[in-house]
């Protein structure tokens, strides 16, 4: 099964979707944090997607990608640049207070080609296209031309997330089974903390939505299937699963990994950091740790001088 191709009559089905969904308004104060974060920087555009999206949630966080055409359009250090170059995305926190309301936001930073590369049937990393076979508001473009380069991977990112539920799924099933079965699958080898009920939770209200998207980017693929009802059977070969299944194994063993490897990184790149552990402390536990300047600038440096305060603050204390 071959990626859709962004220009025939099925794949421009799944793009008809995506583009229905990527137009659709968003709340003012989230395009003016948009618009001062992208400043004057070349960005070519700006997805919104996540629980922030689904579901508005005043002391939330935002989570948006920023895509590039090079690497030096983003403001940051070198080390920051270089290790985005090497293991994308870069996340960085921000905070701003827009039309009176404080709002947060973890912002990952990649490359047009590395969102092309993550968003492939080739890619070991299953994280990019796990995320945007998912609703996504497209809140900054360059232009026309930039717009149709970030849909053509999102296109790209759902024929993959369309394949594997394909494989990785039943015999035969209603789409939101399949949906369900490689959204538990993506969970478990990304090594997140998520209830058994996330799936339903991702599909709540969006049935028809990832029914119609499954269906489209099968037909674009050229996968064949059968149709009774809400019942869908792709009719894949014992021999095909057996090799789609060894694949994602491999798949599956690469997420501690990675998840090590974005951490450790992380540790040195997160831009904002501090902010963003004050604000998860506060939100979980109620305690508002103040962040010194220099603690913010410098939070590898000053953990002990944090970790001692939340003890003082008895965050560490059971209860």
């Amino acid at each position: 099964m071959d990626h859709p191709h962004f220009d025939s009559p099925a794949a421009g089905q799944v793009a008809r979707l995506l583009i229905g969904e990527l137009i659709q308004p968003v709340a003012p104060d989230v395009t003016a944090f948009v618009s001062r974060l992208v400043g004057d920087a070349p960005v070519l555009g700006v997805l919104f997607y996540g629980s922030g999206l689904r579901q508005a949630d005043p002391d939330g966080i935002l989570d948006f990608y920023v895509v590039l055409d090079r690497q030096s359009d983003w403001p940051r250090g070198g080390a920051a640049l270089a290790a985005n170059t090497l293991l994308p995305p870069n996340v960085e926190y921000h905070e701003w207070t827009e039309q009176g309301r404080c709002i947060r936001a973890k912002v990952a930073i990649l490359t047009l080609s590395q969102f092309r590369a993550l968003t492939g049937r080739a890619t070991l990393d299953t994280t990019m296209w796990a995320r945007f076979c998912q609703p996504v508001r497209l809140v900054w473009a360059r232009d026309d031309q930039a717009a149709d380069r970030i849909l053509r991977c999102l296109v790209r990112a759902v024929g993959v997330a369309a394949w594997w539920a394909a494989c990785l799924g039943p015999e035969q099933g209603t789409a939101a089974i399949y949906w369900q079965q490689l959204f538990a699958h993506t969970y478990e080898a990304e090594l997140r903390v998520e209830s058994a009920g996330r799936a339903q939770v991702l599909l709540a209200g969006q049935q028809d939505r990832y029914r119609d998207l499954l269906i489209a980017a099968w037909t674009a693929s050229g996968l064949p299937f059968t149709q009774t009802g809400d019942v869908l059977h792709p009719l894949l070969s014992a021999a095909t699963r057996a090799r789609a299944r060894r694949q994602w194994q491999v798949r599956a063993g690469m997420g501690r990994p990675l998840n090590i490897a974005r951490l450790a990184k992380a540790a040195f790149t997160f831009a904002g950091g501090a902010g963003y552990i004050a604000w998860k402390i506060r939100r979980h536990s109620g305690f508002d740790l103040k962040i010194p300047p220099f603690a913010a600038r410098h939070p590898l440096l000053c953990l002990p001088w944090l970790l001692w305060k939340l003890r003082q603050a008895g965050i560490f204390t059971r209860r």
